[in-house]
């Protein structure tokens, strides 16, 4: 999508700044300005995500598929800051020329905003419904989450195509959906693999992880 802004371009620009000013996490600016080692960790995965998301592959404009890491976000920081975290990527592929700038609003909404807010949701089920055990945590909170999630962005990119006029559903179907089978276990591998060496090495870093729930049983 380029050229002058389509009304489906003005829109993502809308619901994105919307869902950032209205779930703006007040607890992140202060805990950033005053603590070095949190400073290092948001930079961090500010780094690894542009360019994880740099790596795209795709036959056409809109289409192209990478790799989210959103789910260790959103188990780290809870998907507010995740959301918020993720500007800064969005930021900087569109001034590297990866992603046009009337399409950021429509990338945050899809492919930042709502997998940080579904994995952060498919955690809350694993915590509530499954055994409270590091096994249940590392395969089912970020393992198959990293999995679910991304096969639910690759639905709702492929939707927000389609209702953009851009390609049929047939298209899309067959050229960009047909590949969400291969990307679900290397995404749930990612994020299973990451959240493991978090717990282990830096469980402080993870928010969602505590002890008393998954290991001091």
């Amino acid at each position: 999508m380029s050229g002058v802004i389509s009304g489906l371009q003005l829109a993502g620009w809308v619901l994105a700044a919307i869902i950032l000013v209205v779930r703006f996490p007040r607890e992140f600016w202060p805990k950033f300005r005053h603590e070095k080692d949190y400073q290092h960790w948001v930079l961090a995965s500010v780094v690894v995500l542009f360019l994880l998301w740099s790596l795209k592959a795709g036959l056409a404009d809109g289409l192209q598929v990478h790799f989210l890491a959103l789910t260790t976000l959103a188990l780290c920081h809870g998907w507010r800051i995740a959301a918020l975290i993720g500007v800064i990527p969005t930021v900087l592929l569109a001034a590297f020329g990866l992603l046009p700038a009337a399409d950021i609003g429509i990338y945050m909404v899809v492919s930042v905003i709502f997998p940080a807010w579904l994995s952060f949701c498919l955690f809350r089920l694993t915590y509530r419904y499954l055994s409270r055990h590091l096994f249940v945590y590392i395969f089912a909170a970020a393992f198959l989450n990293g999995a679910l999630t991304i096969a639910a962005h690759q639905l709702l990119n492929g939707g927000v195509m389609w209702l953009s006029g851009l390609y049929s559903w047939h298209y899309i179907v067959d050229n960009y959906l047909v590949l969400t089978p291969l990307l679900l276990f290397p995404e749930a591998l990612i994020n299973g693999m990451a959240i493991t060496l978090l717990v282990v090495y830096q469980p402080q870093w993870v928010r969602t992880f505590h002890d008393n729930d998954y290991l001091n049983k």
